[in-house]
């Protein structure tokens, strides 16, 4: 696909809600279901069959019509191919997730491309950024629902990893099995299967392997906090920082594949005139693929214990809320430490090595300046060197 010539784009919802999604597809195929009772329960079979004639679906014939974001999609969020016609935007192809918050599973509730613009990879690069966001979000699982005729649609979907996880034998009226217009529900599952100790090896980074280990960074950070990101360049510019620990400082590897980092570098407490030396870390990153499977806790804490090993007392970080306190992290205020500016806020944690190793210090947090010194020029040349994907615009994102 030519990501130039049709490029995806986030859909405002001050701007698109209520856009209609001019769903129409001919097919000659469907899925028979048949549901049959038997002594030791049912039996639910799934046929591929033809139509005598071909059938035609349309959004006209529909009560409720797609379009964007609609009021019961609260958290919905789009992005979409536009075209320029006289003036006017129009659509060309769109996609639409929303999260099911009691699930945790993240549900592609539209997805369209124009019947000109198929076939040109467009559908696959959609479905892509909905993964993206599934990994980004940490959801278990992205679903959607389609109709058993339409056959086009479900082939693709396999194609993209997806299974048939339910149906609903009258989901669109009373007679669905008879009209052959099941709905079927799929799932894909990003991995999300915990990894054995055994199975890694934690080490230190070797020289040969620079490039590789801060593409790792890259795909994990990838889009997550910005578009784009910066903390590829950090590991690149920490390694010839003063305050880098490359001693304490790790990667994990699977079957030989670099799948985590952790980086370490030498932080201070300031109070009135006195300093205390501390840790710091960033970034401690796993590869998308491998997130979710225990990579990162092993990483944090087999290096840990070596930081106390070399005498270190405590650690703080700017880092994940939901993630840091399942590790012992607490929020700074409770040990009595603050930004430089005063400040304290939830993803501002730190770690006590030993009893009383922050709180008895307490005072401000002075980050290495090596974290600061990231110019957005300087980044964007430094980013030419990687295969970089595109920067996308995400819900969660800081800006």
């Amino acid at each position: 696909m030519n990501t130039e010539q049709y490029k995806i784009v986030h859909l405002p919802r001050e701007q698109w809600k209520n856009a209609l999604i001019p769903m129409r597809y001919t097919t000659e195929e469907y899925y028979d279901v048949r549901i049959e009772k038997g002594g030791k329960g049912f039996q639910v079979i799934f046929s591929r069959e033809k139509f005598s004639t071909p059938v035609s679906h349309y959004p006209e014939e529909y009560d409720f019509p797609d379009k964007l974001y609609q009021d019961h999609w609260e958290k919905a969020f789009a992005w979409g191919v536009v075209e320029e016609n006289d003036g006017k935007q129009e659509l060309a192809a769109c996609i639409e997730t929303c999260p099911e918050e009691w699930s945790n599973r993240l549900m592609v509730t539209e997805l369209w491309v124009h019947e000109k613009y198929r076939r040109k990879g467009i559908g696959h690069a959609l479905m892509k950024i909905a993964k993206e966001q599934a990994v980004l979000e940490h959801r278990r699982a992205v679903i959607l629902e389609t109709q058993s005729c339409n056959v086009s649609a479900i082939q693709f979907y396999l194609r993209e990893g997806f299974e048939l996880i339910g149906f609903d034998s009258c989901c669109y009226s009373n007679r669905d099995i008879d009209r052959k217009e099941v709905r079927l529900d799929l799932g894909y599952f990003p991995r999300k299967d915990k990894i054995r100790r055994e199975d890694i090896v934690i080490r230190g980074e070797r020289e040969e392997e620079y490039h590789k280990v801060e593409e790792v960074v890259l795909r994990a950070f990838w889009n997550k906090h910005h578009q784009g990101c910066n903390e590829h360049l950090l590991v690149h510019k920490l390694r010839d920082s003063a305050v880098y620990l490359p001693r304490i400082s790790r990667v994990a590897e699977v079957k030989g594949e670099i799948v985590g980092v952790i980086c370490y570098a030498r932080a201070m407490l300031q109070k009135g005139d006195a300093q205390k030396e501390i840790l710091t870390f960033g970034p401690l990153c796993v590869a998308p693929e491998w997130q979710g499977c225990g990579v990162g806790g092993f990483l944090l804490e087999e290096t840990l214990a070596l930081a106390k090993e070399e005498g270190f007392e405590g650690v703080v970080i700017f880092g994940e809320p939901d993630y840091y306190p399942l590790h012992g992290f607490r929020t700074c205020d409770q040990f009595g430490i603050t930004t430089m500016d005063g400040r304290n806020f939830d993803a501002f944690l730190g770690r006590e090595l030993v009893e009383g190793g922050l709180a008895e210090f307490g005072g401000k947090f002075i980050e290495p300046a090596v974290f600061e010194e990231l110019s957005e020029e300087e980044n964007e040349e430094w980013t030419k060197h990687f295969a970089a994907p595109d920067k996308q615009k995400f819900p969660g994102q800081w800006d």
